[in-house]
């Protein structure tokens, strides 16, 4: 296990800006960042980050926390996962004690996965750079392609020998579990209980995640057996899903956001080949049509997509149809095509850096303009085919979710295909509509399965409603995340009785910590909150204040489970939120700023969740009296906290919260 010193070497120096920056395109926004959010496809951004804080907050899917919880919910990793990658990306070393088999047993199986795909990196690699074969066969072939050894090594890439069990005798063998062999499809286990390496005799192109992580394999075979698939990709797995997959992402990420722009290519030697020349910022759909997840992934770190494609008409035409996904997910696309016999992959082996750039420069079209280049050569003199092509054209930008870029593109075409504008206006809301009409005629179809579905036994109709109490809970977690360790004067009004027996009121100020006031308020009442949440949130706060009589936004989340860490983080943003969608200027809503009156605030919060609480406690005693019971006891406790009620009915009079 590890260290708990290294844990807090990795707390105490990770920043999470930096740490979100490798996933997420972060922009400056006061003196938080924010950017779009990496768990919901969304098109404005509500994924905020405060480097003061050092926390994160996804306002669209309620997801938040510190540097450690972004890469376990964005990653998938587990905590220790997520501390060796803070520790690997810090350069700090990790300290270990010794685990107990208990502990082993315990590994997750996706982690087990993961250790099983980066040993066999290691070992395709080790094999191609220190074997024999792996020199005359593997290491020669990736040569020939132009790849310096320096490439080689960064992209990780890898020789599977020829024998039909090599590497799975040799991970068996170093201790690796053929059940992780098998689900990873490392290993095929045939019916008679033999072992086969799935990749024997081919050259390995590891694939890997966003965060580094191998994920799965692409093997090609270097013979001319036509039996035999060219390619061989790892088979879909826990951790390997080929449609939310891209080649080359972990290498490509930095330069993808700094450039503002991802070149999208077939291959992976089209991303080896052009990132050895200088141009980083390259993708791969490896083989597969591109995907909306693949798609999103992109739009993590840019809006830009310039789609390369080889001079082969028909490849084009194939191709053309992902143009119209990334047009849906709101982004920007131009293609640029290389000379006839050129791909990717040989253009840049044989062009100087400088004329690479600048012909990706000059020849990136609009998807318009080389949609209509494409095209126009088979429609020619044909009007049917060209009339087909305007419709073709006029679909794709249909797609497009922004009406001004829509209207922008519709004079592009009237312009480029001597065509009516009103004509395509007229086409463009025929097929705006039509989708229009098919989401309603679905989403009513979803409604009336929904209303034949079980309503409650009362027959009641079930409604979100809000409940003040929650709400009030919420509020004073609130005021002891970010008030909690500051000073306030306090004013408190008593009850006395002069010499003649008539009662007036006596105020006293004493300055108390917010923390001790709302605590020794509660304790007074011996209630407890009843959102299970808040009530642990509120213990590990009071617990923490009582400790170190403050409390640090990192330090204090860092010693929170995931559930509440989420909850406080929530809390913490929540000014972020407003100044994020800019509530003030656009809705003319006033964000109250409640540090001009903590003691205020914090009193009438304390007050009407006592006087609600203690509602709710009578509630409680009078459904415990019994006619056969002697019930002296509750009625006592009944009346002594109505009496408390009544007192406090009284200071909710004079101090009722404006904020409800």
């Amino acid at each position: 296990m590890i260290s708990k010193n290294t844990i807090d070497t990795v707390f105490e120096t990770a920043r999470v800006e930096e740490v979100i920056g490798d996933f997420v395109n972060l922009k400056r926004a006061g003196s938080n960042l924010k950017g779009l959010s990496p768990f919901s496809n969304e098109k404005s951004p509500s994924f905020m980050v405060s480097p003061v804080k050092q926390i994160w907050k996804d306002f669209s899917s309620g997801k938040g926390g510190n540097a450690v919880a972004f890469l376990m919910e964005h990653e998938h990793f587990t905590y220790p996962e997520a501390i060796r990658y803070l520790a690997k990306k810090y350069n700090i070393e990790i300290e270990e004690t010794e685990q107990t088999e208990e502990d082993k047993e315990q590994a997750n199986e996706k982690e087990s996965m993961y250790l099983v795909s980066e040993f066999a990196q290691k070992y395709f690699h080790n094999t191609l750079m220190n074997t024999d074969e792996g020199q005359a066969i593997g290491y020669s072939y990736f040569k020939e392609r132009g790849f310096t050894g320096d490439t080689i090594k960064k992209f990780g890439l890898g020789y599977s020998p020829e024998e039909w069990d090599a590497f799975s005798k040799e991970a068996l063998g170093k201790g690796y579990k053929l059940d992780y062999l098998d689900k990873t499809g490392l290993t095929i286990v045939r019916e008679d209980g033999r072992t086969v390496d799935r990749f024997r005799g081919r050259v390995m192109f590891p694939i890997q995640s966003m965060s580094g992580r191998v994920l799965g394999f692409g093997g090609r075979i270097l013979g001319n057996d036509k039996k035999v698939a060219k390619y061989l990709n790892s088979p879909e797995s826990d951790i390997y899903h080929k449609s939310k997959v891209l080649y080359g992402i972990f290498h490509a990420k930095q330069a993808i956001a700094k450039q503002d722009n991802c070149f999208l290519v077939e291959g992976y030697t089209d991303v080896i080949q052009l990132h050895q020349a200088g141009i980083e910022n390259v993708v791969a759909s490896s083989g597969t049509a591109l995907t909306p997840d693949q798609i999103r992934l992109i739009n993590r770190l840019t809006k830009n997509i310039t789609v390369l494609f080889d001079g082969d008409a028909a490849g084009l035409r194939a191709s053309v149809r992902g143009i119209d996904l990334i047009l849906e997910e709101g982004m920007n696309v131009k293609v640029c095509t290389f000379p006839d016999g050129d791909d990717p992959d040989s253009f840049a082996k044989k062009t100087p850096h400088d004329e690479l750039v600048a012909y990706l420069n000059d020849n990136a079209k609009d998807f318009i303009q080389f949609k209509a280049g494409l095209l126009m050569d088979e429609a020619k003199n044909d009007p049917v085919k060209k009339a087909g092509l305007i419709r073709d054209m006029v679909t794709s930008i249909s797609k497009i979710p922004d009406r001004i870029q829509r209207e922008i593109y519709v004079q592009e075409v009237a312009r480029i295909m001597d065509i009516s504008e009103q004509v395509l206006v007229s086409t463009l809301s025929q097929i705006v509509q039509k989708d229009i009409t098919d989401a309603g005629k679905k989403f009513r179809e979803e409604q009336k399965e929904n209303v034949m579905k079980p309503v409650a036994d009362d027959g009641s109709v079930q409604q979100e409603r809000v409940d003040i109490l929650d709400r009030l809970e919420r509020r004073i977690i609130e005021i002891l995340l970010l008030y909690g360790g500051t000073e306030q004067d306090f004013e408190d009004v008593y009850i006395k009785y002069d010499k003649f027996g008539k009662e007036y009121e006596y105020t006293e100020r004493k300055a108390y910590k917010v923390y001790e006031r709302i605590y020794l308020n509660l304790q007074e009442d011996e209630i407890q909150f009843t959102n299970p949440v808040f009530r642990e949130l509120y213990k590990a706060i009071t617990d923490h204040y009582l400790a170190h009589q403050s409390l640090t936004v990192d330090t204090f989340l860092n010693t929170l489970p995931p559930e509440l860490q989420s909850v406080a983080t929530d809390i913490f943003m929540q000014d972020e939120k407003y100044s994020l969608h800019e509530w003030e200027e656009k809705k003319q809503i006033p964000v109250k700023d409640k540090t001009m009156s903590v003691s205020a605030y914090a009193n009438e919060h304390i007050i009407d969740l006592r006087w609600l609480l203690l509602g709710k406690l009578i509630q409680d005693l009078k459904m415990q009296v019994s006619p056969d019971a002697d019930n002296m006891e509750i009625l006592m406790a009944v009346n002594d906290y109505n009496t408390l009620v009544n007192y406090l009915s009284r200071k909710i009079s004079r101090l009722r919260s404006q904020f409800f």
